[in-house]
This record gives structure tokens, sequence and C-alpha cells, in this order.
């Protein structure tokens, strides 16, 4: 697993050996940032479920002006935290270990940009995108990946874009 762009493209992430942690692959990460590409730079960006913290050191990489990186698994903080050192970032950053709707429920933070990944069988879909509106930036992003399209509506959202790829579906959500 590879950053894919920006000023650590083409550096080497430490990724999880086995399936119990699915990593945001290069090229939907790609893809995904090549949309992002003139919304980045200066952004506060979340990565709520960040596994390997790949999607935020990508939102770092590409000129976000913060990132934080949020997950439950001790394992994926190490992971992330681990990352991050291996690329000598330790500005700009925060790691927070807390459940993705607590911390949702209890930051004070703005942000420009959401993603928002969680293990596809939880079904916190809904839940997570109502709480995750209440902390988006006017005009700010959040974005779904999923194995199917999100084709729900939310009051306050507004899906702007819709995209496919293999088994994975981007969904971009605008706040109002």
């Amino acid at each position: 697993m590879r950053v894919v762009g920006g000023i650590y493209k083409g550096r080497v992430l430490n990724s999880f050996r086995g399936n119990e942690v699915r990593p945001t692959a290069d090229m939907v990460r790609e893809s995904l940032f090549n949309i992002l590409q003139f919304n980045i730079a200066g952004k506060v960006f979340l990565d709520l479920f960040c596994g390997t913290g790949a999607v935020g050191i990508e939102a770092l990489s590409r000129g976000a002006e913060k990132v934080v990186f949020n997950d439950l698994n001790k394992s994926s903080i190490e992971l992330t935290k681990s990352n991050l050192n291996k690329l000598g970032i330790n500005e700009k950053v925060q790691v927070v270990n807390q459940n993705a709707l607590t911390y949702l429920n209890n930051t004070t933070e703005k942000f420009d940009l959401i993603y928002v990944d969680p293990p596809y069988k939880e079904g916190i879909y809904l839940q997570t995108i109502e709480l995750a509106k209440g902390i988006l930036k006017e005009g700010g992003l959040i974005i779904v990946e999923d194995e199917k399209p999100f084709n729900e509506q939310i009051k306050g959202l507004e899906i702007v874009d819709k995209r496919k790829y293999g088994r994975v579906h981007l969904t971009f959500l605008k706040g109002e």
C-alpha cells in the first residue's frame, strides 16, 4: 500500500496482515483524491474509521491543513501512528481512539471533509452520517465508502456524486 499523490507520493505504508481490517485500495484512494483535488488544500479532514491511516495521510500529502484520525480498534490506532511516524508527520494531526459515534457526539471540531468507511457489516451508516452532518462546515462534504450504493436521503445533505470502483461505492454528500 502506497501514498498515491502529493508530497509523500510513492512512500510505502504499513498495513495489516489478513482480512480483519479492509484498507481502502490504492486505486480507490487515487480516484477519490483526483475528484477532491481542488478541495483538499487548507481543509480540515476527518478520517473517521481510519484503519491504517492511509486516507487521512493521503489528505495530508495533498495539502490538508489538519487531519483527525479516529478508530476504535487499538491495533488500527497503533498502525496509523506507525505510518505517521514512518513519514515523519507529527504536526497537523490528531489521533483519537474512540467509538466513532462517541467521537461525533463529543467533538467540538468542525470539518470540511469527513470520510466515513465503517466495517461494512456493522450497519451504522445512517446514524454515523446523521451525527457527522452536525460537525460538517457549511458547504463541506461527507464521503461514504460502502460495498453497496448509498441512496438514503438525509435532510441537510445532498448526494452530489456517486462512483463505483470494483465492489466499492463512493457517495459524496454535500452539506447545504
